[in-house]
């Protein structure tokens, strides 16, 4: 049927997610970084959406689409309200599910260490074809990780533990070549890990996006010193460039020795 219906401009669109907010019945969702109508039969055509737009890229147009199904709109509605009850009981046992892409193993959560060590009764008893290990567990040191997951592809936008972050974003290689990497860089920071090269892909639009939309207090690239590792660097200077804010930043080279080459702001 021919009647009136959003149209998002995705040129003009600079991801701020603020129409899909304001669209109540579920209409727009943000696909690749940009406002997108997904479900032309949730829009009722009356633009709601349009106020929210800092850019001016939603106009209501009239042409063919699906009519609006207010029935469906409802069902939605009440299946959302009844997952966000859901998500706020995960929340509070440390669980965010509703912020992963469906695979367990990229379920967002924090995560806290307990002091290694504990009573003699519950050591570990090396088996006769095991090596020792190398040293003592208080000697080799405690993860700093805090929390999952770690590859920037994976990670949700909007996890909690974004919240008054600071940020690191690393070249998955450089925790292999520097010894002290937990110590020196995760500890106290949330960990986002990626490879330009084997991921073929540019996360500016990713970053951008968990920068813009999160109180980051500080971002930490930390590369290693070889040319496929520039495209780390460049996506996290683009999205601190689109972001709209000014936030303290650093980028730190790891030679293939394991030392520190180069440290700049």
């Amino acid at each position: 049927m021919i009647r009136k219906i959003v149209k998002i401009d995705r040129e003009k669109c600079n991801g701020c997610g603020a129409c899909a907010s304001a669209c109540q019945e579920g209409a727009i969702q943000m696909i690749d970084g940009k406002a997108t109508v997904t479900r032309e039969d949730y829009c009722d055509g009356l633009g709601n959406c349009l106020p929210a737009c800092p850019t001016g890229a939603i106009t209501i147009e009239e042409r063919e689409a699906a009519p609006f199904d207010e029935g469906a709109v409802k069902s939605a509605m009440l299946a959302r309200a009844a997952a966000e009850k859901v998500k706020a009981a995960s929340a509070a046992k440390g669980l965010h599910p509703g912020v992963h892409a469906g695979c367990p193993g990229s379920m967002a959560r924090a995560i806290s260490h307990a002091p290694q060590g504990g009573c003699a009764g519950s050591a570990t008893r090396e088996l006769p074809h095991e090596k020792p290990a190398a040293a003592p567990a208080a000697e080799r040191g405690q993860s700093a990780l805090g929390q999952w997951p770690v590859q920037i592809k994976l990670v949700p936008v909007n996890a909690p533990y974004f919240a008054g972050a600071d940020l690191l974003i690393a070249a998955d290689c450089t925790a292999y070549a520097y010894a002290s990497f937990h110590q020196d860089f995760i500890a106290g920071r949330i960990t986002l890990i990626g490879c330009p090269k084997l991921d073929d892909a540019d996360y500016s639009e990713k970053l951008t996006q968990i920068i813009r939309e999160n109180d980051i207090r500080s971002v930490t690239v930390v590369r290693m010193e070889v040319p496929c590792c520039g495209g780390l660097e460049k996506a996290a200077q683009n999205a601190l460039k689109l972001c709209g804010k000014c936030i303290p930043w650093q980028v730190v080279t790891i030679g293939l020795d394991g030392r520190i080459t180069d440290r700049r702001p």
